[in-house]
């Protein structure tokens, strides 16, 4: 790419799902597809969130009543209330208590002119049936003067409900953390966690494995108690004898349960996997432990903690520790516990730990992949295994090549290969994920994470029925949430997890395996943002806010800051104007450029510019000089374009322009050609690119491929054959 000329080729790549999909999203529409936002919703009497929407006034107004339908299980809801959320205080609308399919609430709070943000919550019946679900929406909204609006842009799927396992300050602990669950052979259910008692970080610190026990398949859960707890040993207080990061593995020929954790003596301010947190050899006063504790009982009671440092870790390593989770049984008894550590020059590795005597000695496997740690283990339909492994890349790698480090053993880790889904069926932001095997499905697995590439949120479920090779299902839990999450199956007909949440720091939820069969789990909803006019556009802010944008007479646009559950009012970009194709998203400062046409082009060309995330814009003038040929650009359905985030020209914005030759007649479409422009001033100044390689072309889009080339895409306009061969 040369400093002052785009130089195009033309590409006939196949089109695969991923293109596809991406052209999809350029397709003109009056609708946005979007997924409402999911939120778990506790069974334990206290109040959440169900939803939130907005209510636009024009001056000052005084709200009467919204009401609402729903369906469900809307009996299990004990008190409703709605709120108006401000940042100088919220304030409460209604109140009520007994809900039917269709109601009201009905209060009077003034409003002024503006965009109101209002807040649904719900207290649930303690121990509403896990199996249920909630569904509710505001369907309009009653003035005092009269006035009557439809509320016709909220769409909501019926939200599920939640166990907590624990909220910040129960049981007079801080925190619970790293989540690990299992099916004794009597059929109860043992979560097991870290117990932090004073704060949320890691070890370092006084914090113990704690359990709790369900004997109705995740209904009811028993009160947490410690079952590792180094006490003071060696004279030391609690808090320099900390135990995290809990695996559960149950014996399911002799029903014992062996839980492993790691325990640091000593070293307080320091972390396990960082410098010398854990050091090489043996010394409990300087290298971190592998301790077990057992059950012969279902979890009833425990033994003493069995410190098995020295018969698994080799001495020159830093660290040796379980990955947290749950191990497994395979078909023919053997067990097996995933594990981590740090080698003998400190760097990160996962593996497995197995044995064949029940327990009673235990052999390392070699490292399936180095700079991993926490990884999940499953037996496939053939008896090999499967390794999914947190990757420390994934830090840096945001791209397409970002995903869970996947390895495959036929010989208990002897040897290992990569799986053919290796970095590219399971984004992660790096973070701890679940992985089991479903033992009345042949082939059927399950995986659990965040599947989010930068951040700990959208906990997934997802279902394979192939070993792993395809994820055909998925099944959306926790929007805001999810981070650290453990599977079990709780029988042949329901899946239960538990995992890190944003509605409390552990809880518990019950699937029907049936569920991922509907075709409610994946249909998309669909909400109608503009009527009238044509011309569709959509951008993500720097915010992380959508941005629509519509019109080719009256510039609009409207914002939606929860992921397109709801949207807020119109705003007017300009009126009159002509939309060119559309906003470009300044990555760098964060301004957002919407380009105005004065009608349909050629004609003259204004960015009107905003500062704040979409609300305001001011015009601008910008200077865009002619291509080699002298021709200007025109802007009229070419795509937003983005911001260049890779190599030389990083920061660079660019998009997709065309050439009108002088009108848009049809004799003239031959002369026709699409290109770009291109600016390093963030938009005040542009030049343009050489033509694409071919003329009759029109409606271009582009983006950045992982390499830092661009992928550019145009519509043919002059469809005469065979003299202009290529498509698109």
């Amino acid at each position: 790419m040369k400093d002052d000329k785009i130089l195009f080729n033309t590409l006939q790549p196949s089109i695969n799902g991923i293109m596809k999909r991406f052209l999809t999203l350029l397709t003109c529409s009056l609708t946005l597809q979007a997924q409402s936002s999911t939120t778990p919703l506790l069974n334990d009497g206290s109040k959440t969130t169900l939803l939130t929407f907005q209510i636009p006034t024009n001056g000052e107004k005084t709200l009467s009543s919204v009401e609402f339908s729903g369906s469900s299980h809307l009996k299990d809801i004990t008190e409703i209330s709605l709120a108006h959320q401000r940042k100088t205080g919220n304030r409460l609308f209604a109140t009520r208590k007994t809900i039917a399919n269709s109601f009201a609430l009905k209060g009077s709070l003034d409003l002024p002119p503006g965009n109101h943000l209002f807040v649904l919550t719900i207290s649930l019946k303690s121990s509403a049936n896990l199996l249920h679900k909630i569904s509710l929406q505001p369907t309009k909204y009653n003035l005092s003067d009269g006035t009557t609006k439809k509320i016709d842009h909220i769409s909501s799927r019926p939200q599920r409900l939640a166990y907590p396992i624990h909220k910040r300050g129960d049981y007079d602990c801080h925190t619970f953390r790293i989540p690990g669950i299992a099916r004794s052979k009597n059929g109860h259910l043992l979560a097991v966690a870290d117990m932090r008692y004073n704060s949320r970080r890691d070890l370092q610190g006084h914090m113990d494995i704690g359990l709790r026990i369900s004997k109705d398949s995740g209904q009811t859960w028993s009160p947490p108690r410690a079952i590792m707890d180094m006490g003071e040993h060696g004279g030391k207080s609690q808090d320099q004898n900390g135990c995290s990061d809990p695996c559960i593995l149950v014996d399911e020929e002799t029903g014992e349960i062996f839980v492993a954790a790691c325990w640091t003596h000593g070293k307080p301010g320091t972390h396990q996997w960082q410098g010398n947190g854990s050091e090489p050899g043996f010394d409990i006063d300087k290298s971190t432990q592998f301790i077990v504790v057992r059950s012969t009982d279902h979890g009833a009671t425990w033994s003493k903690p069995e410190n098995w440092t020295k018969k698994l870790k080799d001495p020159s390593w830093h660290l040796f520790a379980p990955a947290p989770g749950n191990g497994i049984t395979m078909k023919d008894g053997t067990l097996v516990m995933p594990t981590q550590g740090r080698d003998a020059k400190g760097l990160p590795f996962s593996n497995i730990t197995w044995s064949k005597d029940h327990g009673k000695t235990w052999h390392v496997s070699n490292h399936a992949r180095d700079n991993t740690t926490e990884c999940a283990v499953a037996e496939l339909s053939d008896g090999s295994l499967l390794l999914n492994m947190r990757d420390n890349r994934n830090r840096a790698d945001k791209s397409g090549t970002n995903g869970r480090a996947i390895a495959h053993t036929k010989d208990l880790g002897k040897s290992w290969v990569s799986h053919s889904t290796d970095h590219s069926a399971l984004p992660e932001p790096v973070c701890m994920a679940s992985l089991i095997a479903d033992p009345y499905r042949k082939g059927t697995v399950y995986f659990s994470n965040p599947n989010n590439k930068r951040s700990r949120s959208h906990m997934t479920l997802r279902r394979s029925t192939d070993d792993g090779k395809t994820w055909s299902s998925q099944i959306l839990l926790d929007t805001k949430g999810g981070a650290y999450s453990s599977l079990v199956m709780i029988d042949e007909n329901h899946l239960g997890i538990l995992y890190e949440s944003s509605v409390a720091d552990m809880i518990f939820q019950k699937i029907p395996i049936s569920e991922f069969n509907e075709e409610t789990s994946e249909k998309p909803l669909i909400q109608s943002l503009f009527k009238g006019e044509r011309f569709p556009n959509i951008v993500v802010s720097k915010e992380g806010t959508l941005i629509a944008t519509w019109g080719n007479r009256h510039i609009r646009a409207r914002r939606s800051t929860d992921g397109g559950s709801s949207w807020g009012p119109e705003i007017t970009i300009t009126n009159p104007g002509f939309q060119g194709g559309g906003t470009t998203v300044d990555e760098t400062t964060g301004d957002i450029l919407a380009f105005v046409e004065e009608n349909h082009p050629p004609a003259n060309i204004f960015i009107y510019r905003s500062s704040d995330d979409g609300l305001t814009w001011k015009k601008e003038s910008p200077t865009i000089r002619p291509d080699s040929q002298g021709h200007h650009p025109s802007m009229h359905m070419n795509d937003h374009g983005t911001t260049l985030r890779h190599g030389k020209y990083k920061g660079r914005l660019i998009r997709p322009t065309r050439f009108y030759a002088g009108k848009n007649d049809r004799e003239k479409w031959p002369e026709h050609y699409t290109n770009a422009i291109y600016s390093d001033d963030h938009g005040k100044t542009w030049q343009t690119s050489e033509p694409f390689p071919e003329n009759g072309t029109g409606e271009a889009c582009l983006v950045e491929l992982s390499d830092g080339s661009l992928y550019y895409n145009s519509r043919v306009h002059w469809q005469e054959r065979p003299k202009n061969t290529r498509r698109r």
